[in-house]
Formats: C-alpha cells, structure tokens, sequence
C-alpha cells in the first residue's frame, strides 16, 4: 500500500505564492506517476501538473502552465507544488494523487482523467484572495 500527506495549503493574496507538499510513504516506490489534482467549488476535479518519477517528465494544465512549478525531492519521496502568481480561480481543495500506470502520467492532464488514479491524498485547502 502507499499512502499520500499533502502539507502546505493555506490563504494567500492574488499574484502571491505557496508551496504544497505530497509525502509519500509505504511501498511509494511502486508509484510511476505522482501529481496534483484540483477541485474548485462546484466544479469537477481536474489534473493540474504531474511528474513522472523515472524519467522527470512533467505535464501542466493549460490553466497553471507558467506560473506551477513541479518538482521531486528525491530523498523524500515527496513531489511539491509551486503555486506563482496565485489568481482566485486557483481556489480549491488540492489532492496529491498517484498511480502505477507510466501512461497516464502524460494523460494527467486530461479531462477525466483523474478517474484513473489509485492513491489520493486527503487534500489540502488553497484560497486565492
């Protein structure tokens, strides 16, 4: 089993920036893909940025690309987020999510996608203001 902590949510001003945290632990090693999905009020999830953890690839939504910055911290098992340049749309509820298939790290940006991934965390509040 793996399991995912998100850490680092929180207010902050329009055009400011935040840093959230996914820690990943148990058989984390397993995991391919690991990224960030966002929920923003009364609106469906969506895949914002994802890294693929062999190759370092990383993908961005159209929404974010710019001004997100996603990075692995080796020794940690943890992925982060770099939030810039925050705009109130940014607004929602963030969710680490990972998965063991290689293929949907490039696809998990994608509309629906989000579907298909087998470990969430437990999310971790972002408000734009």
């Amino acid at each position: 089993d793996v399991q995912l902590v998100e850490s680092g949510g929180g207010s902050v001003q329009a055009g400011g920036a935040l840093r959230l945290s996914c820690e990943a632990s148990g058989n984390a090693a397993s995991m391919r893909c690991m990224g960030w999905v966002r929920q923003a009020p009364g609106k469906e999830r969506e895949g914002i940025a994802s890294f693929y953890m062999i190759g370092g690839d990383t993908h961005y939504a159209d929404s974010v690309k710019g001004r997100f910055f996603i990075s692995r911290d080796n020794a940690k098992s943890t992925v982060n987020l770099r939030i810039s340049g925050a705009k109130p749309a940014d607004t929602g509820m963030y969710y680490c999510a990972a998965t063991l298939e290689p293929l949907y790290c490039q696809d998990y940006v994608r509309e629906g996608t989000y579907r298909r991934l087998e470990v969430w965390g437990q999310g971790t509040q972002v408000t734009v203001s």
